[in-house]
């Protein structure tokens, strides 16, 4: 175990901001000057798991059950016509952006029954609560043998930048993201601290032995890299198998990132946002030893949920990139050319707070949202 901003309603939700330095290097990213199109509404969606309040995490077991989570702090299996409430969840610390967050199933959980759950917790002592990562047997619909791998520590009261999304690699490695909890002079930019970081480990909790800080004395050595601000989308391509995250900036610069190992990314030495207020905290967009993002929204859109489709059923929209707005309530779809966006479009315009956007193992498209539900996308 180790020691380790958004508001109770995001605070990413704000969107006003200015024009900021674009820079000068010939790889600079590209921010959304990109005309958003109208939805198409050349699609179905179909209501899977209705009257939820905030699903946050989703993920399905090998014969095809969906767990999914809710904030308040309970955890579903969903087998097609009726939600179980799976018994055994630790209890949460249930403050502003905090409580029962994301889900993932082991890649070979047909062997282990292994299920790993994020959620803010009080443990460590001191007040408030802070991100947790645990590993559990799923039996009989209860979790058994809980065991917590990953505490992220100091507990802080703030409520905000809990991050807390789950992806896997290829070699079986387990990422995770923590955002800044509200500290952003402090935690992003020092390895010795927990907070405002990605995670890898091994699926036990261990470190692995080219984790990027391990020889580094008094390095919190799971960390994978540093400067992210509030991380609450991450995938793996389906391709590349690359690791891809998106956080979220303060007033504009919400920003996606090819992650990887070892790589500073910049929050908040340089970014393309400013303070809620309207002020300015860095006058830089770029900086020698910072990792530049691929694209960057001002506006900011308040990003939550990421997938990449990988079905030739989607037509035209396979291998865009999916990403929910908590801000404008719509699923942003970016289509792709390599790393370059060349254009965007909206589809479930104003379905309300789009929390989550999962591939399903049918190759399919499952968002989650807000106060409704989850809900199944396929193209007409």
């Amino acid at each position: 175990m180790s020691s380790c901003k958004e508001s109770s309603q995001d605070h990413e939700i704000v969107s006003m901001t200015t024009d900021t330095e674009m820079p000068a290097a010939s790889d600079a990213p590209q921010v959304d000057h990109i005309p958003l199109i109208d939805d198409q509404k050349n699609y179905t969606i179909t209501p899977i798991v209705e009257n939820l309040d905030i699903p946050w995490g989703m993920t399905w077991l090998p014969n095809g059950d969906l767990l999914y989570t809710e904030k308040e702090g309970r955890l579903y299996k969903f087998n097609g016509s009726k939600s179980l409430e799976i018994k055994g969840v630790p209890e949460v610390y249930l403050r502003g952006q905090g409580g029962l967050l994301d889900v993932t199933v082991h890649p070979q959980f047909e062997k282990n029954n292994f299920i790993y759950i994020s959620y803010a917790s009080k443990m460590g002592g001191g007040n408030g609560g802070n991100t947790t990562i645990a590993r559990a047997v799923l039996k009989n619909n209860k979790l058994e043998n809980l065991e917590v791998l990953y505490k992220a520590m100091p507990n802080s009261k703030k409520g905000q930048h809990f991050g807390s999304r789950f992806t896997w690699d290829d070699e079986g490695h387990l990422y995770f993201t923590i955002g800044d909890r509200g500290n952003r002079d402090v935690n992003p930019q020092d390895i010795y601290r927990d907070c405002g970081k990605i995670y890898r480990i091994n699926d036990d909790g261990s470190i692995p032995d080219d984790n990027p800080f391990v020889e580094t004395a008094g390095a919190k050595t799971a960390i994978y890299s540093y400067g992210n601000r509030n991380p609450q989308g991450m995938t793996t391509h389906p391709v590349t198998g690359k690791i891809i995250a998106h956080e979220h900036g303060p007033q504009g610069g919400d920003e996606i990132n090819i992650i990887e190992s070892g790589k500073n990314y910049g929050w908040p030495v340089i970014s393309y946002g400013i303070n809620y207020s309207g002020t300015t905290f860095t006058d830089i967009t770029v900086k020698e030893g910072m990792e530049q993002p691929i694209y960057y929204w001002v506006p900011s859109i308040a990003p939550s949920g990421f997938a990449i489709i990988n079905n030739p059923a989607y037509k035209e929209w396979n291998g865009n990139f999916l990403v929910g707005s908590l801000k404008f309530q719509y699923l942003e779809m970016l289509y792709m050319n390599g790393n370059r966006v060349t254009k965007r479009e909206k589809v479930a315009d104003k379905i309300g707070r789009l929390r989550n956007v999962k591939i399903g193992p049918d190759g399919l498209i499952y968002i989650a949202v807000e106060g409704k539900g989850i809900f199944k996308i396929e193209k007409n």
